[in-house]
């Protein structure tokens, strides 16, 4: 007789003896014995002159009408695009079978072998396609979000709980089979620096993420995407999203009025000064650079303490769409008492409210191989509530979003059942898989459930394994992520006609094919 094992906690570290000892941070939050710290640093020039006594200012028209202030984005809420928030579910999630259904080449529903499921975590009393009799539906297939999800996956409960359901009702998504490497932060699964070069900006940042990496995130981000200007910003919790703004005591002093007058003044001086000085002719662009620089800084710094001179602008804690009314999306004690709750708020607040263009959410512990199958579904429950926070919060501010979910590899089971409670009586999860890996993106549309086109793009073969050559996304990770910046720029009518040409030119030597090839990966009808 083989003793049970209890299932660990969400926060719980996770130890396998098959595993080299965790050496760098990735390894850490991998494996679920690091959270990560935080560092936040304000971008003004003037940032100690803004405070927190409630706005009731505005910006002069002379100000706002400036061609620099226009071009600081002065007054924007955003870019106009899609908000976009990823999760970046560290270790080696499952996603196949257990939570997403992939399927074989006919799609999600040409359902796989017996043995296929079992490698991705099902019973055979448990078949996508058998009866469900505790339900009494004819199977194990969860339609409610468009993209079909097993009936009993921890994500889906966890989606579940966190959305009304006529939220649901204008929600789709897509699947993509690929393979990853296997706990490891050296995927270029980010696809963060592709969706800002989309055109996705924030009215206070550009991007955010919950670790302080280059990619915001656990797994790295392609390398030729990537720029430095626009490095995310490390928001983890709200006292992160609030400190970004409440750094001085100019309006403890006077009143918010007051004190946007002032930086108004301080402006138009600055301003002034700048047309007495001299201009440079041996550099004139080099001059101009400068003086647009300073320029902006002073409109920016006059903005932040019109707009967020009061930080609980910010606040999650203070959002009544977040805490408030009979159903809240998270209660105060769960923000109190869960870090990845904590997170969540704070980055869906920031992205979807217009605040950040796009932002990462890293949740640790997902190597969860642990010779039981409980340990990992109470955090792909965990995992799911964060989900359709997300999902519900956009809902609730009548804003689009496209969530975007991956993992660094994947899991497989040996078939043995767990029976205890939180294991549901399905296998135990036993070994790293990097075969059965997959990513997936959910798109909420206030305007009605997104048009898809299709919502499995590649497949797997009857054993439940990635087929390498099914898209070109199956066996490479950076056109992985180029084929969720595709279809980003599809949701937005913007690929540049039936020549791609505006892909084509963002995303120069993509990988992805020529326009027959990028067509047949696109996954839904434009929605905006």
């Amino acid at each position: 007789m083989t003793k049970r094992k209890q299932p660990l906690h969400p926060d719980a570290p996770l130890f396998h003896e098959n595993h080299a000892k965790p050496i760098s941070r990735r390894d850490f939050i991998a494996n679920g014995f690091l959270a990560g710290g935080t560092a936040v640093f304000g971008s003004s020039l003037l940032a100690g002159l803004l405070g927190s006594r409630p706005a009731s200012a505005a910006l002069a028209s002379d100000i706002i009408n400036d061609p620099i202030a226009v071009a600081c984005k002065v007054g924007s809420e955003g870019a106009g695009k899609i908000p976009f928030i990823c999760f970046d579910l560290a270790g080696g999630a499952n996603i196949a079978g257990s939570n997403v259904l992939i399927g074989g080449q006919g799609g999600q529903e040409d359902f796989l072998s017996a043995n296929g499921y079992s490698r991705q975590g099902l019973p055979a009393n448990m078949l996508p396609n058998l009866p469900n009799p505790d339900l009494g539906t004819a199977d194990f297939v969860n339609r409610e979000l468009g993209l079909a999800f097993h009936g009993d996956s921890g994500f889906l409960r966890g989606i579940l709980e966190r959305t009304s359901a006529t939220t649901r009702m204008f929600i789709d998504g897509a699947v993509i089979p690929a393979r990853s490497e296997n706990d490891t932060g050296n995927n270029p699964h980010n696809p963060m620096y592709g969706i800002y070069r989309a055109g996705a900006d924030g009215g206070l940042l550009s991007l955010i993420g919950s670790r302080s990496s280059d990619s915001g995130g656990n797994s790295m981000a392609p390398l030729m995407w990537m720029d430095a200007s626009v490095r995310p910003t490390k928001i983890d919790r709200a006292s992160d999203s609030t400190g970004l703004v409440d750094t001085g005591e100019l309006t403890e002093l006077m009143s918010q009025q007051d004190a946007v007058k002032v930086m108004e003044s301080i402006y138009r001086l600055s301003d002034q000064k700048l047309d007495a000085v001299q201009p440079n002719t041996t550099s004139p662009s080099r001059d101009d650079d400068v003086r647009r620089q300073v320029k902006c800084a002073y409109i920016k710094s006059a903005e932040l303490a019109d707009k967020y001179g009061n930080p609980s602008t910010l606040d999650p804690y203070l959002d009544e769409q977040i805490v408030g009314g009979d159903t809240p999306i998270f209660s105060t004690d769960e923000l109190n008492s869960d870090r990845e709750f904590q997170k969540t708020a704070s980055i869906m607040k920031l992205v979807v409210g217009g605040f950040a263009g796009a932002g990462t959410i890293t949740i640790g512990g997902y190597d969860y191989h642990t010779g039981d199958r409980s340990t990992g579904e109470i955090r792909d429950l965990r995992a799911g509530r964060c989900m359709g926070a997300c999902l519900e919060y956009a809902a609730r501010l009548g804003k689009p979003l496209m969530m975007y979910v991956f993992s660094d590899g994947s899991v497989s089971s040996n078939g043995r059942i767990d029976t205890s409670v939180d294991g549901r009586d399905k296998p135990e999860w036993t070994s790293d898989n990097q075969s059965t890996a997959g990513s997936f993106f959910l798109v909420y549309n206030p305007a009605g459930r997104p048009v898809s086109i299709q919502r499995q793009i590649g497949h797997m073969n009857s054993d439940g394994n990635v087929v390498t050559t099914s898209s070109p996304a199956a066996n490479n990770v950076n056109l992985l992520v180029n084929t969720v910046l595709l279809n980003y720029l599809a949701l937005h009518d913007e690929l540049g006609g039936a020549g791609f040409e505006n892909f084509e030119t963002l995303f120069a030597n993509h990988g992805l094919g020529s326009a027959a090839s990028l067509e047949s990966l696109l996954a839904m009808e434009p929605i905006v």
